[in-house]
């Protein structure tokens, strides 16, 4: 479930909450709530802000229990830092902080007063959305656990309540929206692969278009893809026991318009096939299918928010094993669209299932394609984990992105995609290889796949450091949910 989201009508020192929210600058400003606060409880924050207790530092936090003259029941005052330096992330990470803290206190609901900080070059709309998707992101809990001795809590953070006035409600709608799409990309990423299979994507979405009015759904099998030629594709399933599926949900919310195409990888677990990838940290590539979880999660905000357009969603759901029955390096693959492929190593395959499902897309008239793929470790090495990588022929689409990315705080970074780069996919045994060496190689993986989205309008992100934390622990990130999500907002 989703953190629950309202407005409140409140003021600081009288709302009966079980926790108000509220901020301190680092050069020992308070904001006009903990001002408010402070002046009704004799000055309970400023003792403790002169004394050095709440420094104000960014990322700090100090929760202030039964202050006199308050009715909240605790006062949690986060950390700003230094006011003239206090921009979108700062505020972001502020409201996350909070949230951290609020999901480890015995409540269930609390009121916050973030929303009337002053960040520079965003309004009312924007504070209330980022504050609520930053405190739901925060919160989040993996609730799918297989730990047997955790026992859920009754008084667990449910639900916050942003002090602003009604002109904020639509922003709330879409951080609800929003919100309920990362949850579905997050779930579907953390868990097990011997679970989320290519099977269970499937029956997931099914479920999603019996359940939301004007959603369908429509699962191709291994046959259906055989008539089709997506060899492709196939190839890369071959060596699995879990066959793969092709997913198609599909939303029309505005009448005989071209559909906006979004395309996911989903290798639900990536051993490298027969170019096995080591052994230390392969846990994590249960992650793979992030780019499908991310697209899913994407088209369940756009249907919840039921925006007035018309979705496409594909997903490629496919296991890469090593087999007796697996794809070599070597092989030749006949893709959909007719194209050869020369596989030279069978770890970089979720450009091999891609490319089969950029073709099927073109059977919809699409105006837009955009494809998430956590394609390639380059990536990684280029971007790190802040930026997810876009790569398209196409300078407006590509604007249009970069900018949902910086309003979401859910950024991109542009690469080339020069033709000067499809050289290194030059193959002596087929049309092209499906890899173009060690250098650029989130670049020439783009290239790849643009070959099979000649004449169309096409996007490629990839989101190999940005759709998980990395670590033992690390969590499914839910991105770039919130970048497609209000790239699609921004078209209606």
């Amino acid at each position: 479930m989703t953190i629950q989201f309202s407005l409140a009508n409140a003021t600081p020192e009288t709302e009966a909450t079980p926790c108000a929210v509220v901020g301190v600058y680092e050069d020992k400003l308070l904001t006009s709530a903990a001002a408010r606060i402070d002046e009704a409880s004799g000055g309970a924050i400023k003792r403790l802000v002169d004394s050095g207790d709440i420094s104000g530092k960014l990322g700090s936090s100090h929760v202030l229990f039964g202050l006199s003259g308050i009715a909240a029941a605790r006062v949690l005052v986060v950390g700003l830092g230094e006011q003239k330096k206090l921009d979108e992330l700062r505020f972001q990470r502020a409201s996350q902080e909070a949230a951290r803290v609020l999901k480890g206190l015995p409540l269930a609901s609390a009121t916050s007063f973030l929303a009337e900080i002053e960040v520079p070059g965003r309004d009312l709309n924007w504070k209330v959305r980022t504050a609520a998707l930053a405190t739901d992101h925060a919160a989040y809990k993996y609730t799918a656990t297989f730990k047997t001795k955790d026992k859920p809590r009754g008084d667990s953070f449910a639900a916050i309540a942003f002090s602003a006035d009604g002109s904020a409600q639509a922003a709330l709608l879409q951080a609800t929206a929003i919100a309920a799409g990362v949850r579905q990309a997050r779930e579907l990423g953390n868990l097990p692969p011997n679970i989320c299979n290519p099977a269970y994507i499937a029956a997931q979405a099914q479920k999603y278009a019996d359940a939301t009015a004007g959603v369908t759904c429509e699962i191709l099998d291994r046959e259906q893809m055989q008539e089709l030629g997506m060899g492709s594709l196939l190839g890369v399933a071959q060596g699995s026991a879990n066959p793969p599926k092709l997913v198609v949900l599909r939303w029309n919310g505005a009448a005989d318009a071209r559909p906006y195409v979004l395309v996911g990888k989903g290798i639900t677990f990536d051993t490298g096939g027969i170019s096995l990838k080591p052994g230390p940290g392969m846990e994590e590539m249960k992650f793979d299918m992030c780019g499908a979880a991310g697209m899913f999660g994407a088209f369940v905000a756009a249907t919840s928010l039921q925006l007035p357009l018309n979705l496409v969603c594909i997903l490629a759901a496919v296991e890469n094993m090593p087999d007796g029955n697996s794809y070599r390096p070597g092989d030749v693959l006949t893709s959909m669209s007719g194209l050869t492929i020369e596989v030279l190593n069978t770890d970089a395959e979720g450009r091999l299932i891609l490319c089969d499902a950029l073709t099927y897309a073109q059977r919809f008239n699409p105006q837009v394609i955009i494809d998430a793929a956590t394609l390639t470790g380059a990536c990684v090495i280029a971007l790190g984990k802040h930026a997810s990588g876009l790569m398209s022929k196409d300078d407006e689409l590509a604007n249009q992105l970069l900018a949902a990315g910086a309003a979401s705080l859910d950024r991109a970074w542009r690469l080339p995609l020069w033709d000067d780069y499809q050289s290194q996919l030059e193959s002596g045994f087929a049309d092209v290889a499906n890899i173009g060496g060690k250098n650029a190689g989130a670049i020439t993986a783009a290239c790849f796949l643009a070959r099979f989205a000649e004449g169309q309008r096409w996007a490629h992100l990839d989101v190999a450091g940005t759709a998980w934390d990395e670590g033992r622990k690390g969590l499914a990130t839910g991105r770039p949910v919130p970048l497609l999500t209000q790239y699609l907002i921004d078209r209606c």
